[in-house]
């Protein structure tokens, strides 16, 4: 059932189609983010949807199992028009989706999608895919978003702390599968993510940007260590487990991760890393990374670097900022959201200590804690055709004039080099950046992973 399109709505939908004014033979709908937390969003993953579910058609036993549900759960169902669909359409949806492409990087209040039926008999199909078409674009929209903003912040202190960003491509990493709902939602996040970065540990988030964006691979990792693996060695035998793990992957132009705070963190740094370890660290020939696993972010990143600076020395940079030797590195993983970030490189700029001494792992924040109103997503019916004339309408609830809809067809163009929401009948000879992606169950364009990554490396600045 759960691979039931005609099953993939809200209950109530299924009563609509006998909802609208008489000879109504169109209905446009949009998505817009009205606001919500950031200012500017980063669009993706409407590929994903229409790979995975707008591109496989509804059969006769769709229909039937459907019929059942929805009258055994006390609704109407509109067998007719969906055998209407099946017989002359062979099951694929007669829509069309035009779209802004994935990568963009737009302010909040503009159109980001645009949906209408291409047959006047299935008027009602617009608004029945409202549940499935929205919880697929504000979700990826909505992590792609976060992570955009956090590669912000990362860029800006690198640029004022290190002689190099070249590293920004993996200072945030994804710690988020097992933290989120289901297997699909670490999937789509976690590809998300990954237009902005190629440090991730969620392997279904590589499947999708394979499967869905041709990305042969889309993000990398590092043996690293967990607490079990750690702890099964024993309290007295912390040193041997660090060690082990040196031995195992440790090694020239390698990267291993340990957590260190199982115990006393502060024993593990002070006594074993940079002490009994000293030289097996300092000669390692790769980089080792120390991971910090608890307690406050901001102090315990800093006390760390400093003691690590104290025994490895650093360098002084050409910013004047100081930077561990290569052979060792730090990486947060614990508490980190956007704004905690912010705060680690604010107080690590204050004690004079580079953002390339660190990377960050984002795990909840990045991929479980966010929902629809983080940049209050929705899709409003704003025109529709009745006989042979065009009606503009939209939502305008007193209470709330924060959920005022737009009204009309409507198109996405630039001026003065910012993107603007206006009537499609005012659209003139300004280029529209909705573009149709979507007609009749064929996809019309599928975009490579590589370059919706281009594309929002434009509004990086």
């Amino acid at each position: 059932m759960l691979k039931n399109f005609i099953l993939n709505t809200d209950s109530y939908k299924a009563s609509h189609y006998a909802q609208y004014p008489k000879d109504t033979l169109y209905v446009s709908s949009y998505i817009e983010s009205r606001g919500g937390k950031f200012d500017n969003l980063l669009f993706f993953g409407l590929q994903i949807f229409l790979k995975k579910y707008l591109s496989n058609p509804i059969s006769n036993k769709d229909i039937k199992q459907a019929e059942y549900i929805f009258k055994t759960h006390g609704l109407p169902f509109h067998k007719d028009g969906w055998k209407y669909i099946l017989d002359k359409y062979n099951g694929y949806l007669p829509l069309e989706i035009s779209a802004v492409k994935e990568g963009t990087v737009l302010p909040t209040n503009n159109v980001l999608l645009q949906v209408i039926n291409t047959d006047p008999k299935c008027f009602w199909l617009t608004s029945y895919i409202e549940t499935a078409l929205l919880r697929a674009i504000w979700y990826p929209t909505t992590v792609a978003t976060v992570s955009f903003h956090c590669k912000k912040i990362i860029k800006s202190f690198l640029e004022e702390t290190a002689d190099s960003i070249d590293s920004l491509a993996f200072k945030l990493h994804d710690f988020g599968a097992r933290g989120v709902s289901s297997l699909e939602s670490a999937a789509i996040g976690g590809v998300a993510h990954m237009v902005n970065f190629m440090g991730s540990d969620t392997i279904s988030g590589i499947c999708a940007a394979n499967e869905y964006y041709n990305e042969p691979m889309a993000a990398y990792s590092i043996p690293a260590a967990e607490h079990s693996t750690i702890i099964t060695w024993g309290k007295e035998n912390e040193l041997q487990a660090y060690k082990n793990m040196l031995d195992q992957f440790s090694g020239k132009n390698k990267l291993v991760a340990i957590v260190s705070d199982s115990y006393d963190l502060w024993n593990a740094i002070e006594n074993i890393w940079c002490g009994k370890l000293y030289e097996k660290v300092k000669n390692n020939g790769g980089t080792i990374v120390i991971r910090p696993d608890s307690g406050d972010p901001v102090h315990v990143v800093c006390t760390v670097i400093e003691k690590l600076m104290n025994k490895f020395g650093y360098i002084t940079n050409q910013k004047g900022y100081k930077v561990l030797p290569d052979f060792i590195r730090i990486i947060q993983g614990d508490g980190i959201c956007l704004e905690v970030i912010n705060k680690i490189l604010v107080e690590m700029k204050r004690l004079k200590f580079s953002a390339e001494n660190i990377t960050f792992g984002m795990g909840g924040a990045l991929l479980q804690q966010v929902n629809r109103d983080t940049l209050k997503f929705a899709m409003k019916v704003s025109a529709i055709k009745i006989k042979d004339k065009w009606h503009k309408v939209n939502k305008e609830p007193i209470t709330d004039l924060g959920k005022k809809s737009k009204a009309g067809r409507l198109a996405l163009i630039k001026k003065n080099d910012k993107f603007k929401t206006i009537d499609i009948d005012n659209l003139n000879n300004n280029e529209n950046y909705l573009i149709p992606v979507f007609k009749n169950g064929k996809i019309l364009s599928d975009l490579e992973f590589k370059n919706i990554r281009s594309e929002s490396e434009l509004y990086l600045i």
